[in-house]
């Protein structure tokens, strides 16, 4: 049997490949789920309850009575534990709780308690509105069911660099509503390191929603002014090398 440190470092090495792997197979338009087929460009809804949806999630400050506040998503990971959002979401994570899949009160799949989060030294030092994404552990869910919050749900693959003019999904969780919506568009550069898409009613409360490419994690909504200041006009941080690295490290953990 191989040493502890080789099967970690044979284990990385995979992980490593497979997410490369994944952005490809975004890039060529695999069809995977959280694609944008059949919804209209620029159109606001509610998310149906699908593979999707269930993969995303709110954030809680306190249990379901505590209020949601931010969205987050499960990706994928060795240990299958791992969601991803916006770095200002992050702020208390030692109260905050993720509930997969949440409508009209009820969390189907449980509520995941963070234990580690990983941001980039740009957020954690000065706050850059570039560095606006986060990735995190959680524990076993708070209701003793058995088998990983990924086991439950599945995760989304992780695809850096994308064409600046990608369609993307996003699902978040407005603080109004108890279900989530979703809308796809066409996106846009703000600027070399923030992306900009065009969806009405995405207010307070989608801040972490992740922007969907066929169906892989390309981005949060976050980034330039925590996401945009008008619902209407939303922001993520271009994910590059940097977050992949914080994805990786946070895939590798445990």
């Amino acid at each position: 049997m191989l040493p502890r440190t080789a099967r970690r470092t044979r284990a990385r090495r995979a992980s490593r490949i497979l997410l490369a792997l994944t952005a490809m197979a975004a890039l060529i338009s695999v069809d995977v789920p959280g694609a944008a087929a059949g919804q209209p460009l620029g159109v606001t809804a509610q998310a149906p309850p699908d593979a999707a949806a269930d993969r995303v999630g709110a954030l809680f400050a306190d249990g379901l009575d505590g209020g949601h506040f931010c969205t987050a998503a499960v990706v994928r990971s060795d240990d299958r534990d791992v969601i991803a959002t916006a770095a200002h979401c992050l702020d208390s994570p030692g109260t905050t709780v993720f509930a997969p899949g949440y409508r009209d009160g009820s969390a189907p799949y449980g509520t995941w308690k963070i234990t580690s989060v990983y941001v980039a030294p740009g957020w954690t030092e000065g706050e850059d509105p570039d560095d606006d994404i986060a990735f995190a552990t959680v524990a076993p869910a708070q209701d003793g069911r058995t088998g990983s919050v990924e086991d439950l749900v599945g995760g989304f693959p992780v695809a850096a660099e994308q064409p600046d003019d990608a369609t993307v999904t996003v699902i978040g969780y407005p603080r109004t509503e108890e279900a989530p919506l979703s809308c796809a568009n066409t996106t846009g550069l703000f600027s070399d390191t923030q992306r900009r898409i065009g969806c009405p009613d995405l207010g307070g409360g989608t801040s972490g929603s992740p922007w969907l490419v066929h169906g892989a994690l390309a981005g949060v909504l976050g980034g330039h002014e925590g996401g945009g200041t008008v619902p209407e006009i939303s922001y993520s941080a271009v994910l590059g090398d940097q977050a992949v690295e914080l994805y990786r490290e946070a895939a590798d953990a445990g």
